[in-house]
């Protein structure tokens, strides 16, 4: 059976997944990547260092992010969420940074796979410089759709 979820359905999917995929479009290009994140009702948090992904949310904050629940090929939810990406600074950043690492470090099997980004820690990886400016964001959701299939 194919069906809707309703807005408990789509939040419980937001809150308990990890990883989701940001869509962002610039200058006729369209860009779809993973991140790990963190929801908090209203909001999606995320981190990465400075790169296309953020210069394309730079010139159009308008995204899109989409996030699935799959148990397998007939039992699945998908959720699709609109939104307005914002970049952080200071105690906002602080603040949106450790809720994301207390949100993902169930995940987190060694210490390179800590994000370090935002936080003044250095990160231990090779070739980390200034050039590489962490940004911490936040995309204020403004539609939220979600389907599921459940056999």
């Amino acid at each position: 059976m194919l069906g809707t979820l309703n807005r408990e359905q789509i939040d419980h999917v937001l809150r308990t997944e990890l990883v989701g995929r940001i869509g962002c479009h610039d200058g006729g290009r369209t860009y779809i990547v993973p991140i790990t994140y963190a929801y908090d009702g209203g909001h999606i948090y995320g981190h990465s260092a400075a790169g296309l992904k953020v210069r394309m949310m730079r010139a159009d904050p308008h995204v899109c992010f989409e996030v699935d629940h799959m148990v397998d090929m007939a039992n699945w939810q998908s959720v699709i969420a609109w939104g307005v990406y914002e970049e952080l600074h200071g105690d906002d950043a602080t603040e949106a940074m450790r809720y994301l690492i207390d949100r993902v470090s169930s995940l987190m099997a060694s210490e390179t796979s800590l994000p370090s980004h935002g936080l003044g820690a250095p990160s231990g990886h090779q070739g980390d410089t200034a050039e590489h400016e962490a940004v911490i964001y936040r995309i204020t959701l403004t539609e939220k759709t979600g389907r599921f299939e459940q056999r």
